[in-house]
């Protein structure tokens, strides 16, 4: 373990820089050469997958050409640096889906790591003009869902950004209207500005419960809202949810952020809307973090503002595998993520030979 606590002190130090100033390629890559060298050595089933493809570090260049490992091997595979057992998390996906396959599963070999990326962007996206502010979540704490890679984020947010923090909701979603009321009614008290903080789910589901009723808020105060509608039966137009929360509360609608991130990697895209850019304006990854739009049967590289399906080369995913194959759609223009949903139907026919040649990798064909 003591070559992973050199090669992520070396991150978290670099990531603590923040994220107003951009890495240069050459920066990225070298850092990305480095993370791929120690994962195809010390992770046994990527390595036999970079292997059938005939690429390792000797080979590769540029990070582009390491191999993306599919979201979907989460739901199969420990893809973790070293010994399963010595992981300080084991984060797993919300499993709502909805085609009864097991719940993915990232084992987080180092939280400090995780936190070194989650903070500098959390701040800057959501609190660029604060140090401190109070925390209103309807998301469950980390204690009540330990396995929530949400969770721990907003709890290691509250922990370093919060003046205090109320968790509205359980465990199991389950709103408590007399905290969040409590909680609103202090706030408008002391005119002290509000972060909440939510799902898309679960503010529909506070916007619809008259007991949950979601009161104005504070000059200053701001909305995080994070995907979550998958699987889900009730589902309202982000310009709708956006329109109704901003009604409800007082937020403008320009002040509610959109996060974007997912169990699979340790690191978040944010809108910056209150940075005065506008709605849609594109999603940011943090300098650590690229994204590609790749051609869903070749897995080629589109061209700069097409769509394709998303890879994600994450150097916070040190300690699993740090290039990761979604099945989420977009385009990349000039650094930048423009979501567009999620492939229909059947898995994408490049994340399929991927998710095979892995599966083979693991011995189980």
């Amino acid at each position: 373990m003591e070559r992973f606590d050199q090669l992520a002190s070396g991150l978290e130090a670099s990531f603590s820089a923040g994220v107003a100033d951009p890495w240069t390629d050459d920066e990225f890559s070298s850092a990305a050469m480095k993370v791929f060298r120690y994962q195809f050595e010390h992770n046994s089933t990527y390595r036999r997958f970079c292997e059938g493809r005939d690429r390792g570090p000797d080979s590769v260049q540029d990070w582009v050409d390491v191999p993306a490992v599919p979201t979907r091997a989460f739901r199969h595979l420990d893809l973790v640096c070293g010994d399963p057992s010595q992981a300080e998390a084991v984060f797993r996906t919300s499993g709502t889906t909805g085609d009864g396959g097991p719940r993915g599963r990232h084992l987080v070999p180092r939280l400090s790591l995780y936190d070194a990326s989650l903070l500098p962007a959390f701040k800057a996206y959501l609190l660029p003009d604060l140090d401190r502010i109070n925390f209103v979540s309807l998301i469950p704490p980390p204690t009540a869902l330990p396995d929530s890679s949400l969770s721990h984020m907003v709890g290691a947010a509250a922990q370093r950004y919060a003046t205090e923090a109320t968790w509205a909701v359980d465990g199991s979603g389950a709103i408590d209207a007399q905290a969040l009321g409590n909680a609103i009614a202090a706030a408008r008290a002391s005119h002290a500005p509000v972060l909440l903080l939510g799902t898309a789910f679960a503010f529909v589901h506070a916007l619809e419960t008259p007991a949950a009723t979601l009161g104005p808020l504070p000059d200053g105060s701001r909305i995080m809202e994070t995907g979550g509608f998958k699987g889900r039966a009730r589902e309202l137009p982000r310009d709708e949810l956006y329109a109704r929360l901003a009604a409800a509360t007082g937020v403008s609608a320009a002040r509610i952020v959109n996060e974007y991130g997912m169990t699979e990697l340790q690191s978040q895209l944010y809108e910056p809307v209150l940075a005065g850019e506008p709605f849609g304006c594109g999603h940011v990854p943090p300098p650590w973090l690229r994204v590609r739009a790749l051609d869903p049967t070749t897995l080629e590289g589109q061209p700069e503002g097409e769509s394709g399906i998303l890879s994600f080369f994450d150097l916070a995913n040190a300690g699993s595998v740090a290039h990761v194959l979604t099945e989420d759609l977009g385009a990349v223009s000039e650094g930048r993520v423009f979501l567009a949903g999620r492939a229909a139907d059947a898995e994408p026919r490049g994340c399929s030979r991927a998710m095979d040649d892995l599966m083979t990798a693991a011995g189980f064909r």
